[in-house]
């Protein structure tokens, strides 16, 4: 029997290239994403299920890109109709 040929994938770079490889964002499980969010992983999940943040459904496993997450506090914050935001008109 002859051996199994590995494959190999390679990326072409240009020398001298200013541009860095491209590099992928780790994603978080559901409890680094409640841990950065501070809420329970239960709420978390609960969120992504309904949509409410943005995140992947990924077989049994809901996982999130930090970045993400960050847009979507900010844009939360953000909102004219936001509870902090409510306190500050009322005084």
């Amino acid at each position: 029997m002859s051996s199994p040929k590995s494959t190999r994938i390679s990326i072409p770079t240009e020398t001298g290239s200013a541009e860095k490889s491209p590099q992928f964002e780790p994603l978080l499980d559901v409890d680094q994403a409640a841990a950065l969010l501070r809420v329970h992983p239960k709420t978390a999940q609960k969120w992504a299920r309904e949509g409410k943040i943005p995140a992947i459904h990924y077989g049994h496993r809901w996982l999130f890109r930090a970045s993400e997450l960050d847009s979507w506090v900010e844009s939360q914050v953000h909102l004219p109709r936001h509870a902090c935001r409510q306190s500050e008109e009322i005084r």
